[in-house]
C-alpha cells in the first residue's frame, strides 16, 4: 500500500483550497524572484568585470590628482589596498554584497505582498464556489429542491459550474415531483377498491350469511385488506412529507406524544409493552397532522419491534433552542451498521418481525426534513433503539 508523505498529506488536507492556492502562488513568486535575483547578481558581476580596465585605468591616471581618490566622509580606504587591481576587487565585492542585501530585502517585501494579494484574489474567486458548496449542503439536509444558485459575475468556470448545478437541480426536482405524484395517485386509486373489498367482506360476516367453514378464510382476507390499507396510508403520508407542502400551525410535541400514546394503548397492551411518556414543553410551528405522524410512527416502531414485557419511553422537551421528541425501547440488538438502512422504505432490520409496512421510520425522516429538523438514532447496548427528532422551537408564544 502506497503511503502519502507527511508533507504532502498536510498540503492536501491541512490547508483549505484558498490557503493552498495562496501558498502555491507565493512559492512560485519566491522561486522566480530568487532566480531573477541570482541572474541580476551574476549579470552585475559580469558587467563590472568586463569593464574592469576602465576602473583600473582611471585609478592609475588620476591617482596623483588630489581629492579624486579621497573616500567619502566617514569612510576610509582599506589598509590592505596597495594596487588599483586590489582596489577594484574590494570595490567589486562591496557593490555585489550591497546589491545582494538590498535585493533580498526587496524580495522578502514583495513576496509578502504577493502572498496577501494571492489570498485576496483567491478569496474573491472562490466566494461563488463557496455558494455552490453551501447550497449543496443545504439541499442535502433538506427535502425540497426548489433552491437555485443564479450565480452572477463573469462567465468563467465557476459560473458554468453554478449553471450546471441549477440544471441538475431542475431535473432532480422534476423527477422527484413526478415520483411523488405517481405514488400519491396510485395510493388514491388503490384506496377505493380496497374499501369496496373490505365492505364486501364485512357485510356478510356481520349478517351471519357466511358458512362456518368459510369464515376463517374471510377473516384472513380482511386482515390482508387491512394491511394493504395501512400500507397505502403510509405511502400517502410519505408522499405528503416529501412534498414539502406544509400547513404550519403552532403545536406542542408533548401534547402530540400524549395523543400517540392513547392511540397505541390497545396495541401496547396486547403486545405486553409498557409505554411511559415524560412530557415536557416542546413548542414548534409545523403541520400538526405530519407532526402527529412523527410521534405515532416512532412509538409504533418502539412497540412493534419489542419483546413481551419490554418498555418504550417517550420524552419531549427543549434544548439549545430546539424542541425534541425522543423515543427509546427495549428489543432485539441493533448493530450500528444496520441503523442507516432502517430509515429506508420497507426496511425492518434482520431480527424484526414482519408487522407493519416498513415505512414508519422513512416517514419520520421525510417529515423531519420537511420541517428542517434533525433525526438521529443510536442503538442501545442491551437491545433496542433510541430515536431522537429535533425541530426548531417556536419562540414568541
Amino acid at each position: 500500500m502506497n503511503r502519502v508523505p507527511t508533507g504532502r498529506r498536510f498540503l492536501s488536507y491541512g490547508l483549505p483550497l484558498r490557503g493552498r492556492l495562496t501558498l502555491m502562488t507565493t512559492g512560485v513568486f519566491a522561486v522566480l524572484g530568487c532566480g531573477l535575483l541570482l541572474l541580476n547578481w551574476l549579470s552585475t558581476r559580469q558587467l563590472l568585470r568586463e569593464n574592469r580596465y576602465r576602473v583600473v585605468s582611471a585609478s592609475g591616471t588620476t591617482a596623483a590628482e588630489p581629492g579624486l581618490l579621497t573616500p567619502p566622509d566617514g569612510l576610509s580606504m582599506p589598509a590592505a589596498v596597495t594596487t588599483p587591481a586590489e582596489g577594484f576587487e574590494d570595490f567589486l565585492h562591496s557593490v555585489l554584497d550591497d546589491l545582494l542585501l538590498r535585493s533580498l530585502l526587496l524580495l522578502a517585501v514583495f513576496t509578502a505582498l504577493a502572498g496577501l494579494l494571492s489570498w485576496w484574489g483567491s478569496s474573491r474567486s472562490l466566494h461563488r464556489l463557496g455558494r455552490v458548496t453551501q447550497a449543496a449542503r443545504r439541499i442535502s439536509t433538506g427535502s425540497t429542491l426548489d433552491e437555485r444558485l443564479g450565480l452572477t459575475g463573469p462567465h468563467d468556470e465557476v459560473r458554468e459550474l453554478g449553471e450546471a448545478f441549477d440544471v441538475m437541480l431542475d431535473r432532480l426536482d422534476r423527477s422527484f415531483t413526478a415520483q411523488r405524484r405517481f405514488t400519491s395517485h396510485v395510493s388514491h386509486e388503490l384506496r377505493t377498491p380496497l374499501t369496496l373489498q373490505r365492505t364486501a367482506l364485512e357485510i356478510p360476516l356481520a349478517q351471519g350469511r357466511v358458512p362456518a367453514g368459510l369464515r376463517p378464510a374471510l377473516r384472513r382476507a380482511l386482515d390482508a385488506n387491512a394491511r394493504g390499507e395501512r400500507l397505502i396510508a403510509a405511502l400517502l403520508t410519505l408522499a405528503h412529507g416529501e412534498s414539502g407542502r406544509l400547513t404550519p400551525h403552532p403545536a406542542d410535541l408533548g401534547d402530540i406524544a400524549g395523543e400517540a400514546r392513547e392511540d397505541l394503548a390497545d396495541e401496547a397492551r396486547t403486545s405486553d409493552v409498557r409505554v411511559t411518556v415524560e412530557p415536557g414543553p416542546a413548542p414548534v410551528v409545523g403541520d400538526p397532522e405530519l407532526l402527529r405522524q412523527i410521534a405515532l410512527n416512532l412509538l409504533a416502531n418502539a412497540v412493534r419491534h419489542n419483546h413481551r414485557g419490554g418498555t418504550a419511553t417517550v420524552t419531549t422537551g427543549t434544548a439549545a433552542g430546539l424542541a425534541f421528541v425522543e423515543v427509546g425501547n427495549t428489543g432485539p440488538v441493533v448493530g450500528p451498521d444496520e441503523v442507516p438502512a432502517l430509515f429506508e422504505p420497507f426496511q425492518r432490520g434482520r431480527e424484526r418481525r414482519s408487522d407493519g409496512s416498513g415505512l414508519g421510520l422513512a416517514v419520520v425522516r421525510a417529515i423531519t426534513r420537511s420541517h428542517h429538523g434533525e433525526l438521529t438514532a443510536v442503538p442501545r447496548p442491551g437491545g433496542g433503539l433510541v430515536v431522537r427528532v429535533e425541530l426548531p422551537a417556536a419562540t414568541g408564544g
